[in-house]
Formats: C-alpha cells, sequence, structure tokens
C-alpha cells in the first residue's frame, strides 16, 4: 500500500481542485490520501464525490496552533467535522486570515512592492487564504524567483518583515478538541527549521503526554539526520510516525507520494478513529 496523510486542494492553499487531488493521487499509484487543508473541511464533500475505484480516502484538516511564540501545525485525522467545539475553534482561525493577509499586503505596498489585495484574493480564488497566496502573488510580480524564496526573514517567515501575525490555537487545546471530536493528532514536520523556529523535544514531549498520537517524519524538509532523530524520539515518547509529501499541486515541488506512511500506522490511526472512517472509493464523478 502507498499511504500519502498530507496533501491540500484549493480549499486552502493547494492548486489542485479536491477532485483534482483525488483523481491525482489515483493516477500517481497512491492507496490511500488524506485531505488535510489549513483549518477547513470545506473540500472534503468535493473529494468525495469524485473518489475513484481504488483510492481511499482520509478526511482531516491541518491546524494553525502556537506555543511559546513558536507557530507549528498539527495535522488532526478522522474527526467528525460537525463537533461543535472543534467546528467553532476552527472557525476562528479561518475568520482571522483575511485581515491578518491584508495587512501583510499593506506591508509591502509600504515597502514599494505592488501587490494588491485584488491580486492575493484572486490567487487565493475560494481557498482560505494565506501567506502562500501572497507568495505566489510574489512570484507573479518578479519580486522572488519561487514560493519558497518568499517564506524567508526578508518576506514572509515568522518574525519576517511582512510578517503578520493570526489567532492560532494552543496546541494542548488543539489535542484535547481532536480528541473530544474523535480524531487522531499528528505534528506535521516538527524539525522544518527553514519555515522558523521549531518546537523543541521537550515541548514535543508534553503533548505526547496530553495525547498527541505522532509525528510526521518522513517530510521534505526534514534531511537524514533530522529524520533519524525523530525516529528516535517518536520511539523514546511511543508516538506514531508517518510520512507524507505536504502537496500543494504546482505551488511546491514535492510530488504526490513522494513521501509514504507504513501501513501498518495507518492501520494503528484509523483503529484510534472514532469521529470518521476513511472512505473507499467507487469511482467518482
Amino acid at each position: 500500500m502507498r499511504i500519502d496523510l498530507h496533501c491540500h486542494s484549493t480549499a486552502s492553499d493547494g492548486t489542485d481542485t479536491p477532485a483534482e487531488l483525488v483523481r491525482n493521487a489515483a493516477a500517481a499509484g497512491l492507496d490511500v490520501v488524506a485531505l488535510t487543508d489549513h483549518d477547513t473541511t470545506r473540500g472534503h464533500a468535493e473529494a468525495l464525490a469524485a473518489l475513484p475505484a481504488g483510492l481511499t480516502l482520509v478526511t482531516g484538516a491541518e491546524l494553525s496552533c502556537r506555543i511559546d511564540g513558536i507557530s507549528m501545525h498539527l495535522l488532526a485525522y478522522l474527526f467528525d467535522p460537525e463537533e461543535p467545539a472543534l467546528l467553532a475553534e476552527r472557525e476562528l482561525v479561518r475568520d482571522d486570515r483575511v485581515p491578518r493577509a491584508r495587512g501583510m499586503v499593506a506591508k509591502l505596498r509600504e515597502m514599494g512592492v505592488p501587490v494588491t489585495w485584488e491580486q492575493v484574493a484572486r490567487i487565493a480564488g475560494d481557498g482560505s487564504v494565506g501567506r502562500p497566496h501572497i507568495a505566489t502573488a510574489l512570484v507573479e510580480l518578479g519580486v522572488v524567483p519561487t514560493v519558497n524564496d518568499a517564506f524567508t526573514p526578508d518576506w514572509l517567515a515568522d518574525g519576517g518583515r511582512v510578517y503578520v501575525p493570526k489567532h492560532e490555537t494552543d496546541p494542548f487545546e488543539a489535542i484535547r478538541l481532536v480528541k473530544g471530536a474523535g480524531g487522531v493528532t499528528v505534528l506535521a514536520h516538527p524539525a522544518a527549521a527553514k519555515r522558523g523556529r521549531t518546537v523543541p523535544e521537550s515541548a514535543i514531549a508534553e503533548m505526547a503526554a496530553a495525547g498527541l498520537d505522532g509525528i510526521e517524519v518522513d517530510h521534505m524538509d526534514h534531511d537524514p539526520d533530522t529524520r533519524a532523530r525523530l525516529w528516535a524520539l517518536a520511539g523514546d515518547l511511543g508516538l506514531l510516525t508517518t510520512g507524507s509529501s505536504d502537496y500543494h499541486g504546482s505551488r511546491k515541488t514535492v510530488s504526490l507520494g513522494e513521501y509514504t506512511t507504513d501501513p501498518e500506522v495507518y492501520g494503528e490511526i484509523t483503529r484510534r478513529a472514532t469521529g470518521a472512517f476513511p472512505v473507499p472509493g467507487t469511482g467518482g464523478a
């Protein structure tokens, strides 16, 4: 089995629609794919309607969190999307995205960069607007060569010249909320240092004690030494280890299924979940 548990669509900051994502996942030879858009489950219905035969969809979301001033992301799988407490928290985070993005556009314009809110809104479309959409605008304007080049201290990185904070959930509260909605939690790309400050191992240990289920180890932003360290940490803490592409379509160079999760780990995730269940495709539209 080939299992990719971290992918994005146009419902947040990917470039594939949810329907295109599942079709592309099947074409890439995946058996299981997770749709984990940022702070939203809006793409799930379209993905399910288009789910090809032979491909199983894991529903989820990537939750924006912050601990001790450090931004981090928590992958939440197979939770009940209508559970009121978790739904209310996701809406708080999502509703803060527009004023935050407008603030970054204003900072860019003060620096002489001719980006406009209309340009960013066009790029975001119906998705939850975020920094990757602003980064894409900078690429369109020729300010930076790639989206990744926009995530530096000169531009959009945490604490960078253009950075504007948004509402982010305390990770211990996020773990509690996801558990309350029957879901499973995995810390996304915990050692992706090029994105900014990373969560210390002591905090990961505290999250494990609070019910964190796993950490994402095999990821494009982790070099071999980092992966070895994370494997050892997971073993010490009794955490599951996943591998995922963090696919964003053409917005990143990584391909669907470039990093995958062990089938036994996937099986344990599904066994722990009670809020929702993986959906096997029978041939979508």
